[in-house]
């Protein structure tokens, strides 16, 4: 039990049955903002612009999530320093900062801080076991240093290295949560959903899911194909689910980075509020108590989750102050038949447009077929050259 005053800890929260909203895609956000750069996709900015991602956790915070996940994400030294990448800050200037952000907002409410790290360069080169799991100890050292809450293993293709990073998560003591970019095919080596959760339950992660690549509806039925694999195997596990803002209904094995508008072009399928409140509701019902959102989540959409939670959790968020329930507050507009808006089943039932009237409603996937292993995925610290380039902006062009 936690001492009077004290914060629950992410397991006596699951434990106890309670709901734990988890916060929002970091880089999408920040790159449409202005401080993350689409490609590399790296965190530097907690180290370089700590105001925005300091607004960033308290927007989260304000729309109901009671997790603020450190600003880690692809923090590895391999990947801040991969195909030419340059830095004015190392890895751990990065982690600490990020860190210490993720608990100053914290503190201003109910919220735990989790320390995450995700797949590294070095497992798609090929890179030993020793090496990687060396890269993740580098990681963790800075989290056990600052003392967050908890940690989360997120973004693996491969089950292997989820698996590896869980291992080395654990020998802090701190819970572990884990997570996997895959959708119901399994990961990229065909490991099946159901035995990926029981591998990585037996690695020693007490939480297990999904985290980004596909839609929410997608991540949900993942999630039960997990669900199910460990209770066929006798274990126990609390489940989690941190999809995308996107709808992917086209996507295959790879998820939304194969279709063609990654990633300057997927505005169209962004999921409304309404979308995130079904989301909510199904994932709950599929017994998932940590949920939450991952790339083109923004805090209106964890708003959203939290709203269609609130019977459960017993409270509305802060930021629903500035929201009426199901756009009751359009009864305050000038126009009459906005006015006739401001009721659920009209939103509930809505079909938006697009407005792009040549446009397809589904994409073709990218399907190169590469994975672990292939040469077209060996990583280099130089910068990608003109060669490389054009060899594969012919492939793609064979591929078209």
């Amino acid at each position: 039990m936690a001492p009077a005053g004290a914060k629950k800890s992410i397991l006596e929260r699951l434990d106890a049955g309670e709901l734990v909203i988890g916060d929002g895609g970091f880089v999408f956000a920040l790159e449409k903002r202005g401080y993350v750069k689409a490609g590399p996709w790296t965190p530097e900015a907690a180290a370089e612009y700590p105001e925005a991602v300091r607004q960033l956790h308290r927007e989260f915070l304000r729309a109901g999530s009671n997790v603020m996940q450190t600003f880690t994400f692809y923090a590895s030294d391999d990947k801040l320093e991969n195909r030419g990448n340059t830095q004015r800050f190392t890895g751990q200037q990065i982690n600490e900062a990020a860190c210490d952000l993720a608990r100053e907002v914290a503190n201003e409410g109910d919220a735990l801080v989790a320390g995450g790290v995700s797949q590294t360069p070095s497992y798609l080169s090929c890179k030993s076991e020793e090496d990687v799991k060396a890269i993740f100890k580098k990681q963790i050292d800075v989290f056990v240093k600052k003392n967050v809450d908890f940690l989360i293993a997120e973004y693996f293709e491969h089950v292997e290295e989820a698996e590896w990073a869980v291992q080395v998560l654990k020998t802090t003591g701190k819970p572990v949560a884990a997570t996997l970019c895959i959708g119901p095919e399994g990961d990229l080596n065909g490991v099946s959903p159901g035995e990926c959760a029981v591998r990585l339950v037996k690695a020693g992660a007490q939480i297990v899911g999904i985290n980004c690549h596909f839609d929410p509806e997608t991540c949900v039925k993942t999630v039960k194909l997990m669900k199910e694999g460990v209770e066929k195997a006798g274990l126990k596990a609390h489940y989690m689910s941190q999809p995308l803002g996107f709808h992917t209904p086209d996507c295959n094995r790879q998820g939304f980075i194969d279709l063609p508008e990654f990633p300057f072009a997927l505005e169209p399928r962004i999921l409304t509020r309404w979308d995130m409140q079904k989301y909510a509701r199904e994932a709950y019902n599929a017994g998932i108590r940590f949920i939450g959102g991952c790339c083109g989540f923004e805090p209106y959409h964890i708003r959203a989750l939290a709203e269609e939670l609130s019977p459960e959790r017993g409270f509305l968020p802060a930021g629903s102050e500035k929201h009426g329930n199901w756009g009751d507050g359009l009864a305050l507009h000038t126009k009459p038949w906005v006015r006739a808006r401001a009721r659920r089943d009209y939103w509930e039932t809505l079909k938006p447009a697009s407005g792009r009237p040549f446009c397809p409603s589904m994409s073709k996937p990218d399907g190169w077929g590469v994975t672990k292993g292939h040469a077209d995925l060996m990583q280099q610290r130089e910068a990608t050259s003109k060669e490389q380039l054009k060899i594969l902006f012919d492939k793609a062009n064979q591929n078209d």
